[in-house]
């Protein structure tokens, strides 16, 4: 119980992939136009991931080590064109609005990285919840920007009129410009607070210190 809570909590606030890994930039900085959008990004991110890391780590002990990165990538195409499928199908104006980035959930770094750094190395029920741990953690930043640029360039949240109608929306936040701004406020928030990341110290299997001078993963494939 420990662990899987561990693997919540680091996914949530100490691997924070967008304001502490600094992960997943393309889709954090395109989608995060209206909360809404955010919400179904990082949910759609995270059954991937889920699934995904599950997938992985039941065929950790099969998959050649030599071909592992080409066989994660297959892995995570199939769930990733299942997720779209079902978005298509359930949710079209959501699918519509996230267009081309449901596809280039494929190539998302968190997505990989989790498979490699994590998944293949543990069994599949810590998998599962470091996927749900880090997928939280994405999701919650992507609809933090989300409401905070919705809010700023349209005076919504969710689509709900917040800011009274003499309010005139600053529509630079809803554009890419907009997304840098917020993106780089609310990570100086972050620095500001001191909040303690994964770049402090490794505790558990999976973490990245942030120190890649001295990454024991980057010790192990020196010496290999």
């Amino acid at each position: 119980m420990k662990g899987i809570l561990e693997r919540l909590y680091n996914g949530i606030v100490k691997e924070n992939p967008t304001f502490v890994l600094m992960l997943g930039m393309c889709p954090t900085l395109a989608v995060t136009t209206s909360a809404k959008n955010g919400f179904g990004m990082g949910l759609a991110t995270m059954v991937v991931l889920v699934m995904s890391n599950l997938l992985i780590s039941l065929l950790r002990k099969v998959i050649p080590q030599g071909v592992r990165v080409p066989v994660y990538i297959v892995i995570i195409a199939s769930f990733v064109t299942i997720v779209e499928m079902l978005m298509h199908a359930y949710a079209l104006s959501l699918y519509e609005s996230l267009g081309i980035y449901i596809p280039l959930i494929v190539v998302n770094c968190i997505i990989l990285g989790r498979a490699e750094s994590y998944a293949s190395k543990n069994n599949p029920l810590l998998s599962i919840f470091d996927g749900i741990g880090i997928g939280l953690g994405f999701t919650v930043g992507l609809v933090i920007i989300g409401i905070v640029r919705e809010l700023i360039g349209n005076g919504t949240v969710f689509d709900i009129q917040i800011m009274p109608s003499a309010y005139k929306p600053v529509s630079m936040f809803v554009m890419a410009p907009g997304a840098f701004l917020v993106l780089a406020f609310l990570t100086a928030i972050q620095n500001k607070l001191k909040l303690k990341g994964a770049n402090r110290h490794v505790k558990s299997n999976g973490g990245c210190d942030g120190n890649c001078a001295e990454c024991p993963m980057k010790e192990e494939e020196n010496n290999g």
